[in-house]
């Protein structure tokens, strides 16, 4: 009797021992301790970072970089992705991770149904690049940059002052002629007329039905992407005609055919920044991550936040 006690008493010790600092770890933990542990022993992967920070890099640069880019486009992208999100911190005063700043995001779990059978390859790739860049961001006098990225420009790529208003030193206008080679850079898609119509009422009551709306393009940034136009007797953006209908790019051609309109974009994204597959070209050329980011933002310097 003795003995059963005994070894029932040990055993609950056992279970205090394991299961306690489980039970704490998972309810001040929260998400983050989720990934790890997924990470850790659902899929099989052992270097999993500590910081909270890194894991969410891994995941940012899994869902807005195609894991078959070259290992120093990955690094370029995770560098970006880190400065922004750092800025982002810093803005929010905010000592804790904020997963809803405008960047793609995906988990463990989503990596994971995203790659299949090729999860593993694919995030090992990804995580290294985070290693080997882990705490690096840049900075511009000091302080964490506004690191914006886009998929693929037109073949160059767009001063900030023309998406946002603001011109900031690091975000210029500069070559990425390679990314007209991209997929779908040029892309053609058709909008009826009266939808074309529809979407665009919410800026202003048009003095033009759908049977004769007219486009007018006014003025072009350096960079191809339309700064000004008119459209059933009111002013527009670009980005606001992009937005409202849709469209791939604020660069882009318009043409009326019969009871639609045409649209012909250039680039993918609102174009500032650093050019994701412009990124992948320059890596194949030779370029390392550095050379790369230094290439799209202009007159940065890069620091060790770990």
């Amino acid at each position: 009797m003795g003995k059963k006690l005994l070894a029932i008493l040990i055993g609950y010790i056992i279970l205090a021992v394991i299961l306690l600092p489980l039970f704490i770890t998972l309810l001040w933990g929260g998400f983050f301790t989720q990934e790890v542990k997924e990470a850790k022993t659902l899929i099989g992967i052992d270097d999993v970072f500590s910081p909270e920070l890194e894991e969410y890099i891994v995941g940012v640069v899994s869902a807005e970089m195609p894991a078959s880019f070259p290992e120093e486009a990955l690094k370029a992208q995770a560098v970006a992705a880190r400065t922004y999100e750092v800025r982002k911190m810093q803005e929010a005063g905010s000592e804790e991770v904020l997963y809803d700043v405008g960047q793609a995001y995906n988990s463990v779990v989503e990596q994971k149904k995203k790659w299949g059978e090729n999860y593993i390859d694919n995030a090992n790739k990804i995580r290294k690049a985070v290693k080997e860049t882990q705490g690096e961001i840049m900075v511009y006098d000091g302080e964490p940059i506004l690191a914006v990225f886009h998929a693929q420009s037109a073949g160059k790529t767009e001063a900030s002052e023309n998406v946002w208003s603001s011109a900031l030193p690091y975000l210029k206008s500069v070559d990425s002629e390679e990314d007209k080679n991209a997929p779908n850079n040029e892309y053609t898609c058709t909008i009826s007329a009266k939808e074309v119509w529809d979407k665009l009422q919410k800026f202003g009551e048009l003095n033009q039905d759908e049977t004769n709306l007219t486009f007018n393009i006014i003025d072009r940034s350096q960079a191809g992407y339309i700064q000004k136009l008119r459209v059933g007797g009111i002013s527009l953006s670009g980005l606001e005609v992009r937005t409202a209908l849709g469209l791939r790019s604020a660069n882009f051609e318009v043409e009326r055919q019969g009871d639609s309109f045409v649209f012909v974009t250039h680039g993918y994204g609102h174009g500032a920044g650093m050019s994701q597959y412009g990124a992948s070209y320059l890596a194949e050329e030779g370029m390392d991550y550095r050379e790369i980011l230094c290439h799209y933002y202009q007159g940065i310097s890069f620091e060790n936040i770990a």
